[in-house]
């Protein structure tokens, strides 16, 4: 089996629930992984929507949720984590709203994609703060073993 992201709460390439995203609780969802590489000291998650704001004339990558040195021993984010139950040295980084934490999907129009990407590193990286997606992946060139993403998607209700 290889490294693997999943969720007790959607399918990949499916529908989020409306208790993820901005018209529900806004909470994240429950997360976890399977099978890390040999070699694997810590993680990073990113999760962002390549479709805003219009899936039929997308203009940028909106950034939803950056962690961070989530522990190699980590296997998985429970729904709606608070971070002081992050597991133990994982940190935040800024959303697009230039804040940490989880906001979930609000699309404006259309349905659209929410990438949950999952990275395997082979370092726990320097105190990068509240660091941006960017500013993460540049950290994080090189010391990448292995990545797995799950798709989730969500259109406002009344807006297809």
């Amino acid at each position: 089996m290889a490294f693997t992201l999943r969720s007790a709460a959607f399918v990949s390439n499916e529908s989020l629930n409306s208790r993820f995203t901005c018209e529900g609780d806004d909470v994240s969802p429950p997360l976890d992984w399977v099978e890390p590489p040999a070699g694997t000291k810590s993680y990073a998650l990113i999760v962002d929507d390549p479709d805003a704001p219009d899936p039929q004339a997308p203009k940028r990558v909106f950034v939803h949720w950056v962690l961070y040195n989530i522990p190699a021993s980590a296997t998985s984010l429970p729904e709606r984590v608070k971070p002081e139950a992050l597991p133990p040295g994982t940190r935040q980084g800024l959303n697009d709203w230039k804040k940490t934490g989880y906001r979930g999907p609000c699309p404006p129009a259309g349905r659209h994609r929410y990438f949950h990407k999952l990275y395997a590193l082979d370092v726990v990286l320097p105190e990068l703060g509240a660091a941006t997606k960017a500013e993460l992946e540049q950290a994080m060139a090189g010391h990448v073993l292995a990545q797995d993403e799950l798709i989730g998607t969500y259109a406002m209700r009344g807006i297809r």
